[in-house]
């Protein structure tokens, strides 16, 4: 075999062992590259307990407790079902109940999540779009609510 040959071959040798890498890593992240999961689809997905997620939804009214030692519980829901969260430490100044909320933490057990980080919507327009979506498919959306 000539050098020439010896290269080529060495090169395709590479470049699919690089492709075989780049496959598995991303079949190992299909199921996670969802930025988050709402209540019915962790419900649904039924992942195992300390599995690492991010749960969005609204914070159910009259479902925030708080304690001195800054613990809070509160309840995610997409008004179809909940997810009980806990969580320590400050909570976002544009934190609220009715409002949209992304938490990341581990599931505990089946509806029941403590998160290390609470992320409160942004903007008074702002909801994600798979929120919305869950919303409406509920009828418990209304176009044009969002002031300009």
């Amino acid at each position: 075999m000539t050098r020439k040959g010896r290269r080529l071959t060495l090169i395709g040798a590479a470049l699919a062992i690089i492709a075989f890498a780049a496959a598995l890593a991303l079949y190992a992240l299909s199921d996670s590259i969802v930025f988050f999961y709402g209540p019915t689809e962790v419900l649904q997905k039924n992942p195992t307990p300390g599995t690492r997620l991010r749960i969005g939804g609204l914070v159910k009214a009259g479902s925030l407790v708080k304690t001195e030692d800054q613990k809070a519980a509160f309840t995610i829901t997409d008004n179809a079902n909940n997810v009980a969260v806990t969580y320590q430490g400050l909570l976002p100044d544009l934190f609220r109940e009715g409002q949209g909320v992304v938490a990341e933490g581990v599931l505990e057990a089946p509806g029941r999540f403590h998160a290390d980080t609470v992320l409160a919507k942004h903007d008074e327009r702002y909801m994600p779009r798979e929120v919305v979506d869950a919303l409406k498919k509920q009828g418990r959306w209304q176009e044009g609510e969002a002031k300009p």
